[in-house]
């Protein structure tokens, strides 16, 4: 999530040499360093409510919300007209599901300055942060009134526009952003990521050449690399696509800081924590109820179709991608600090931090979970979708906190699943995808994870293959109903009928029929795949066998 941010200084804020040195670190994404350098100037200036906001945008950089939120909150005491500050500490109340507080502080801000764009922009983007995208729709529209020459508002309203499927408008407004705007890459791979767009002949050759130019901004090259690509493959020119994938990813993964190995040792320090009897030990413990239904997964395995056949029935709620566990995550080593101040293993990183939960803590975190989750609620159904991807590699934890909810394993091909993610390009997050070797390395430990799960937590976890999803959507509907304990609804058969607000790159897909002539796709690059094939290993070879008639 980004926020506009305003540049006015508060009164009296002047250059330092310690802030500057801070900033250059957070230049060269050495937050860490960055941290020192504040702290060490707060604690001689502890009113610099400058050092302040940066230390608060360097403790989220680092993940740590909740430390930057107290450092905000004490910022804005100081100095309650600093915005900067304020639109941050919006930020941070957003990202820990605090809707209430957030708005509160956004109309504290348009109070004083009803037309400041930027208050504005940050309104329509905690709207589109909670759900409400037709709210969000509806302020893009009147900031485009008033900066009609900024491209944020036009990406935004875009982007609403797409997630609330009105499909047309979303190309128009994209169009015109290319218009105005013509070097930035944003809006060409927003349309390549259109299910069925095609390029127009001078789209392409404008994308051919922004890329020949010299002067283009660094991410605006990657995701006109990967935009050309998506068309180039279109045409069905798969060697030069292949080459603009390639080159693209390249340019992104040296922007990152990403090593396979960093999941590798997760995954088996998550099989060395999580075993039969550490489960055992704790059986019964948590937060009893039976709302969530969790969908995690590898991205771009379907998860997205599973979510809106759910959402199809009267009694499941999609909501969104939630970042609740992972906030979870980063309050288990606070508790236990504040409740084990003398114990040596009271910092032990996470997972192994799990270990020191005590049976009242996981019930906490199941109620604080639901409590969060409240805000994305807003049908009265009583079960409800979770979608992140990611929590796949938090499936102990799920268990321990909310022992009653369900959770699905969204699978598909791995050959097609790697090379899908390899073809996308994600604005953050998700830099296992920026190669082919650290892709399939990624998917095997996923793998290895959840098979770990099976054999210590038999039958917790539902599967479903995407291949025998498509191939057999009321058969395996009927399964996953099943293991929901829910009755079946025809409804689910016609998901492609259900309006609601879809926030993947699948958004087009599944308000689509189901189709299966995009199963194969990734056979185009085949050539080129050794070094994907090398790093999934076996598990290249032990996927369920496709279902008859779908070869």
């Amino acid at each position: 999530m980004t926020v506009s941010n305003p540049s006015a200084n508060p009164p009296g804020a002047a250059a330092n040499p310690q802030l500057e040195k801070a900033a250059q670190a957070l230049r060269e994404n050495r937050p860490v360093v960055a941290e020192g350098i504040l702290r060490r100037h707060l604690e001689a200036n502890p009113a610099d409510v400058t050092a302040m906001k940066m230390l608060a945008d360097t403790l989220i950089r680092l993940e740590r919300n909740k430390e930057a939120e107290d450092v905000l909150i004490r910022c804005l005491s100081l100095a309650p007209n600093f915005a900067p500050a304020r639109h941050t500490y919006v930020m941070v109340l957003l990202m820990a599901e605090k809707k209430r507080e957030a708005f509160e502080q956004v109309a504290y801000l348009l109070e004083r300055e009803p037309g400041n764009p930027n208050h504005r922009s940050l309104k329509a983007m905690a709207h589109a942060w909670v759900g409400e995208h037709a709210q969000a729709a509806d302020e893009y529209a009147i900031m485009l009134k008033d900066t009609p020459n900024v491209p944020g508002p036009w990406l935004a309203y875009a982007h609403t526009l797409r997630t609330l499927g009105r499909r047309d408008e979303a190309i128009a407004a994209y169009r015109a952003a290319i218009a105005r705007f013509p070097k930035l890459g944003e809006p060409y791979w927003s349309l390549a990521n259109l299910k069925t767009f095609r390029f127009r002949p001078e789209e392409v050759e404008a994308m051919k050449a922004l890329l020949a130019a010299t002067d283009l901004p660094v991410e605006s090259r990657i995701q006109i690399e990967f935009a050309l690509g998506r068309a180039l493959e279109t045409d069905g020119a798969y060697e030069e696509a292949f080459e603009h994938y390639k080159q693209g990813n390249a340019r992104k993964r040296a922007t990152i800081g990403y090593t396979a190995e960093s999941t590798t040792t997760y995954v088996a320090n998550c099989r060395g924590l999580y075993t039969e009897k550490f489960f055992a030990e704790r059986s019964g413990q948590g937060c009893a109820a039976p709302d969530p239904i969790f969908i995690v997964g590898m991205p771009r395995s379907g998860s997205t179709l599973i979510e809106q056949v759910l959402s199809s029935h009267p009694s499941i709620e999609g909501t969104m991608e939630l970042r609740i566990i992972p906030f979870l995550i980063g309050r288990i080593g606070s508790r236990n600090i504040e409740r084990m101040r003398l114990s040596t293993d009271a910092q032990a990183p996470y997972p192994e931090s799990v270990r020191n939960l005590e049976p009242e803590d996981m019930k906490a975190m199941g109620e604080e979970y639901l409590a969060r989750a409240r805000a994305h609620r807003v049908t009265g159904r009583p079960f409800f979708i979770d979608k992140l991807p990611d929590n796949f590699g938090h499936v102990g934890l799920i268990h321990l906190i909310l022992p009653n909810a369900k959770i699905i394993d969204a699978r598909r091909d791995p050959m097609a699943c790697c090379v899908s993610n390899f073809k996308q390009y994600y604005p953050m997050g998700k830099d296992f995808a920026y190669s082919l070797t650290d892709v399939g390395r990624c998917y095997a430990d996923y793998v290895h994870l959840m098979a770990h799960f099976d054999k210590v937590l038999p039958g917790r976890v539902h599967r479903v293959f995407y291949e025998r999803l498509v191939a057999d959507l009321e058969g395996e509907t009927r399964r996953l109903f099943d293991y929901l304990g829910l009755p079946f609804d025809e409804r689910c058969l016609r998901f492609h009928e259900t309006e609601r607000a879809v926030r993947t790159p699948s958004s087009e897909q599944v308000r689509l029929p189901i189709f299966t002539d995009a199963l194969d796709d990734w056979r185009h690059f085949e050539p080129w795949l050794s070094p994907l094939r090398a790093a999934l290993g076996d598990v290249a070879t032990c996927y369920p066998e496709v279902p008859q008639g779908m070869k």
